[in-house]
């Protein structure tokens, strides 16, 4: 199992912001998704998650450096976190 703060934009701070919303582990982030894992962290322990900490999950999730998401991407991104707030 790996931890979360190995994986891409992710450090030991956010870790522990998705451990107390019960994502343990790379693996369980993965399996659960940005958008899911960005609502727990977000009504369970950080009402402020901004839109930088939703696209540091989606990076995480896809291994890669956030700036690298494809623009489409992050535009329903975008769109979900203006939903969302």
């Amino acid at each position: 199992m790996m931890q979360i703060s190995k994986m891409p934009n992710l450090g030991k701070v956010n870790e522990e912001k998705l451990n107390l919303a019960g994502i343990m582990t790379a693996e369980e982030l993965v399996s659960v998704g940005t958008e899911t894992a960005y609502l727990k962290t977000k009504h369970l322990v950080d009402e402020g998650a901004c839109l930088h900490f939703l696209y540091a999950l989606e990076g995480a999730i896809c291994n890669i450096p956030k700036k690298e998401i494809p623009i489409e991407r992050k535009e329903k991104l975008k769109n979900f976190y203006q939903e969302n707030q």
